[in-house]
């Protein structure tokens, strides 16, 4: 038979009341976790659409807006995103290279001190067809 003594009467409201902050501080760095590997994994499918957008152009201005075209609507509403390089042998039989740059913000993410934006960057890369001409 097990006796409470009443000098512990009331510690576990104490202890849950403690515990509380530090759980949900826990959940949302769980979350901020989760939201960091979603973005960029979207990032680099956006890098990788807009690699092969560049390749299916003819000169390299006309691939850097298919790219920059691309990459801004498949990523619209949560990041700002610029092609920061379009690189590779723009030649038949070559490869074409993007690279971007993701302005990321942290909304609602302010109790674990992660304010502002979060800059991310992928690159993909994608073929060039061996018989298409180039300009």
């Amino acid at each position: 038979m097990t006796r409470t003594r009443k000098d512990e009467r009331g510690s576990m409201a104490v202890e849950v009341v403690i515990m509380i902050p530090i759980l949900f501080m826990f959940t949302l760095l769980v979350v901020a976790g989760g939201r960091y590997v979603s973005v960029r994994a979207d990032i680099e499918a956006a890098a990788r659409d807009a690699a092969r957008a560049a390749s299916y152009e003819r000169s390299y201005d006309s691939a850097a807006n298919a790219a920059s075209d691309v990459a801004t609507s498949a990523l619209d509403g949560y990041a700002t995103c610029r092609v920061g390089d379009l690189g590779g042998d723009f030649e038949s039989g070559g490869d074409v290279e993007v690279t971007l740059t993701c302005d990321v913000p942290n909304e609602g993410l302010g109790l674990i001190g992660l304010t502002g934006s979060l800059e991310v960057r992928a690159s993909a890369s994608a073929p060039l067809d061996t018989y298409r001409r180039t300009e």
